[in-house]
C-alpha cells in the first residue's frame, strides 16, 4: 500500500504551516501561513469523507516545529517461542503487538514497557531495539501525520495477563498461527515475522528504512 501523491502534498503544506506558525513574527505572514493550513485541510476533506473543519481543528492542534510522531511497539516472546498480542478496542477488536504514542518525559524503552504493561498485564525488560520503520514506507493505511514507528524486542520478566481499557483480550501466538485480523494501522503481518526473525538471531542488526 503506498500513499497517494495527494496525501503527502497535504502532510507537507501543514508542516509547513505549522512550522512557519510557530516561529512567525510579521502579522501578514502569520494570516499565510494560517492560509496554508486551511488549504491543507481542503485538500484532505476533498478526498475523504471527513469534514474540512474538523480536520482543520486536528491541525490546528499541532504546534512547534512539525516533525515525525513517535509510535512505539513491543515484540514480548515467551518460553514456547510465542509472541504477544492484544486485541485492540479502539481498531474494530483487531490484533497488534502492545504499544502506542510515545509519552514525553519517559525514554522510547520506557514507553514500550508502559504499553505493554498497561495494555496486557505483563512486565517486560527491553532487551534490544529491532527496528525503526517509517509507517508510510513499510505500507500501513494513509494517516494525516507522518510516523516513526519503533519496535522493541522485549523480554518477559513478570506480571500476569490482564486487559484495560483499551484491550479486550491477550493471547501468545506462535509465527504459522498469526491472526488473520491484525491492526494493520499499528503493525503489519511482515513486521511481526520479522520480529520473530530477530528473537531467533540476536545477531541481527536494527533495520531502519
Amino acid at each position: 500500500m503506498v500513499d497517494p501523491d495527494w496525501l503527502h502534498w497535504t502532510r507537507e503544506l501543514q508542516a509547513i504551516a505549522q512550522t512557519g506558525l510557530a516561529f512567525v513574527r510579521d502579522p501578514y505572514d502569520r494570516e499565510r501561513y494560517e492560509m496554508v493550513r486551511s488549504l491543507a485541510s481542503r485538500m484532505m476533506a476533498a478526498q475523504t469523507a471527513t469534514p474540512a473543519e474538523r480536520i482543520e481543528a486536528l491541525f490546528e492542534g499541532e504546534s512547534g516545529y512539525a516533525t515525525p510522531k513517535v509510535d512505539v511497539r513491543g515484540a514480548v516472546f515467551d518460553d514456547r517461542g510465542r509472541v504477544l498480542m492484544v486485541r485492540e478496542i479502539a481498531d474494530h477488536g483487531n490484533w497488534t503487538l502492545p504499544g502506542g504514542w510515545a509519552d514525553v518525559n519517559l525514554t522510547p524503552a520506557e514507553n514500550v514497557v508502559k504499553e505493554v504493561r498497561e495494555e496486557s498485564g505483563f512486565e517486560v525488560r527491553v532487551r534490544k531495539l529491532a527496528a525503526v520503520w517509517d509507517r508510510t514506507r513499510q505500507g500501513h493505511p494513509p494517516a494525516p501525520f507522518s510516523c516513526c514507528k519503533f519496535f522493541f524486542l522485549c523480554d518477559l520478566v513478570g506480571g500476569k495477563e490482564a486487559t484495560s481499557i483499551e484491550t479486550s483480550e491477550v493471547k501468545w501466538f506462535r509465527e504459522d498461527e498469526l491472526p488473520e485480523d491484525i491492526s494493520l494501522a499499528r503493525v503489519l503481518p511482515g513486521q511481526v515475522r520479522r520480529m520473530f526473525a530477530h528473537a531467533r538471531d540476536a545477531s541481527l542488526p536494527t533495520e531502519f528504512d
